[in-house]
């Protein structure tokens, strides 16, 4: 490298570690969020947001040669949301409802994870991060990724009908390897309340980068689902998977319909009524009803492959409503795997996607 681009190198060797540290940080927050664990996890995380800071303060201070803007645009932004992220988080426990306050920090993990994706086709460490654990090291997949036209349409993160998170519009993945030689599982993910597909989604794109799945993630019309008038964001949803459908090509037997909390529970009421195609159902610390059973479809519960995902600590629904949910479906003639997490609360089990995907993709749906 000439000694033009050596500051820029180094400020690229600076910012990719500190930013990749901050955002698995923030993952680990996630994952571990809970009313009794707050305080001990900002212990955890505290210092990430300095050493970020530092890197950035460097490579604002350089001028960069002109070629690598669009690298210092991309690590710059992801440096910036993953330090606020951990700086939101720092500060949660002074807020007038903690809890709520360190969601909010954490929504900073996909605005960084955006930022930094573009450059996952140049730099290893960053690939590795999205790749699963497994798969870092594996000289297939290495290979897969090392022959992807880095400038081929169509392929990647993407988002449709507006900016990530508007209103009614969705966001996918499609991964830069697809092929239309064959079929590709889906899995529709469903944000929580409040919640946005933009954000959503990057809870898929490791797994599908890594295991060759399309990931649709909706954002719902209001401010969380219609639960009450699934006929406002069904049809919405059917509507997204037929334009994905019409673009790329779709395994009609390996289609997922997951989701977290509010998103679970939009799992359960649009995923047992008879007109859903979707092939397997993943609600994730959702809440449920016997009364959802009045709008299901007999026939189709029976034998319909269902996956339960519950915190036994889950502060905002409690874990018998999925136990209940468990034995509801059984009775129904559900195929279901029941999962219940001793550690974790009310928040998305990022490690269970392994498990899910295992099922999903191992399994056959029942016949109809």
């Amino acid at each position: 490298m000439d000694q033009q681009n050596e500051p820029a190198a180094d400020a690229i060797a600076a910012l990719v570690p500190v930013t990749l540290r901050a955002l698995h940080a923030l993952e680990f927050a996630g994952r571990h969020l809970s009313p009794a664990t707050l305080a001990q996890l900002i212990k955890a995380v505290a210092g990430r947001e300095s050493d970020v800071a530092a890197a950035l303060s460097a490579s604002r201070a350089l001028t960069w040669p002109e070629r690598l803007q669009p690298a210092r645009d991309c690590l710059e932004q992801a440096a910036a949301a993953a330090g606020e992220g951990i700086t939101g988080l720092l500060a949660a426990n002074e807020a007038p409802q903690p809890m709520f306050a360190a969601y909010r920090a954490l929504r900073a993990y996909a605005r960084a994870a955006e930022a930094i994706y573009p450059m996952a086709i140049h730099l290893r460490p960053v690939s590795q991060f999205f790749l699963e654990a497994a798969a870092r090291d594996d000289a297939t997949v290495a290979a897969r990724l090392a022959a992807v036209d880095p400038v081929r349409e169509h392929v990647g993160v993407m988002h449709v009908g507006g900016k990530p998170g508007t209103r009614g519009a969705f966001s996918l993945y499609v991964p830069e390897w697809y092929d239309a030689a064959r079929a590709w599982p889906l899995v529709v993910a469903l944000h929580g309340g409040s919640g946005n597909g933009g954000a959503f989604l990057w809870s898929w794109v490791r797994e599908a980068r890594t295991r060759g799945f399309i990931v649709v993630a909706p954002t719902a019309a209001g401010s969380t689902w219609s639960l009450m008038e699934p006929e406002v964001d069904g049809p919405n949803i059917d509507r997204m998977i037929a334009d994905v459908a019409g673009q790329w090509r779709i395994d009609a037997e390996r289609q997922l319909l997951t989701g977290m909390s509010d998103g679970g529970t939009f799992t359960y009421v649009l995923g047992l009524r008879g007109d859903c195609h979707f092939t397997h159902l993943a609600p994730i610390a959702a809440s449920f009803h016997p009364l959802l059973m009045t709008f299901a479809d007999s026939d189709r519960v029976r034998g319909l492959p269902v996956h339960i995902v519950h915190g036994t600590h889950d502060w905002m629904f409690p874990p018998e409503m999925a136990q209940g949910a468990h034995l509801t479906l059984q009775e129904a003639g559900a195929d279901v795997i029941y999962r219940e997490i001793p550690d974790l609360s009310h928040t998305y089990p990022r490690d269970e996607n392994a498990a899910i995907l295992d099922w999903f993709l191992g399994s056959r749906p029942a016949p109809r």
